[in-house]
């Protein structure tokens, strides 16, 4: 029951978040500040762990085509395959909802253990307009940061491919090149806007609702990170049958 009550309270949430909108002016600078706070200081750690993600993925399937009659060139196709369907929109998000995630969490969380959430209704304002929404709104630009990963992901497997000696340049960007389909690139991005809505809204909610003081903000952030992996895996597997079933 309490699951079936949290899942109601989510979706209630949502609808209040538009039912009194805060000043225009005000919005845009809280959008800036949030785009800042969960994209920008998310880029360095997103171009490092894409890098060597690409890079392992075309190690493991330089090193696992022994057979002869295999052309190497599959590992530049294997290497796109695997960065774009899965785990740049994926895997990074899962990564993101530890950053992002336990970020939103917990600064939502201290504002509600400080009162300062009660202060904003006292005055009048929407709290979950003005806490929530610009987070949503920061977050459309996470495509954008995912377009990054892809990139990055891709140039680590090229560099780890060749400059390892496995196969050469013309053969990687062969079976780069391989059965590209544009329409899985569209699916990664659907998936992609998908998950960005999830990462600023479950987070946000688990700050906002919690009760306690601050070890509870922290018992929050961490229950935040596991409930918004599970909804990203079950969004991913539910979001591939549709489109690619």
């Amino acid at each position: 029951m309490n699951y079936i009550e949290s899942v109601g309270q989510y979706f209630m949430m949502l609808g209040d978040l538009f039912k009194k909108m805060t000043k225009g002016s005000v919005l845009r600078r809280l959008i800036i500040q949030e785009i800042n706070d969960l994209m920008t200081n998310s880029l360095g750690i997103v171009v490092f762990i894409s890098f060597f993600i690409g890079a392992v993925v075309s190690i493991q399937m330089a090193l696992n085509l022994s057979n002869p009659l295999i052309p190497k060139s599959l590992i530049g196709y294997a290497a796109r395959q695997s960065i774009i369907l899965e785990f740049a929109p994926t895997f990074i998000s899962i990564i993101m909802a530890g950053k992002v995630g336990s970020f939103i969490t917990s600064s939502i969380g201290t504002m509600r253990v400080t009162e300062q959430i009660d202060a904003l209704e006292v005055m009048g304002i929407n709290s979950l307009n003005y806490l929530v929404f610009p987070k949503i709104i920061a977050m459309l630009f996470y495509p954008f940061l995912i377009a990054i990963s892809m990139f990055v992901g891709v140039i680590g497997a090229y560099l780890a491919a060749v400059l390892g000696g496995f196969l050469s340049s013309e053969s990687f960007l062969t079976g780069m090149q391989q059965d590209f389909i544009p329409f899985q690139v569209a699916y990664a991005f659907v998936k992609t806007v998908v998950f960005a809505f999830i990462l600023a809204t479950v987070p946000s909610f688990h700050g906002y609702y919690m009760k306690g003081g601050a070890l509870e903000v922290g018992r929050a952030s961490t229950t935040s990170f596991v409930w918004t992996s599970v909804i990203i895996i079950v969004a991913n597997y539910v979001i591939t049958q549709i489109l690619l079933s």
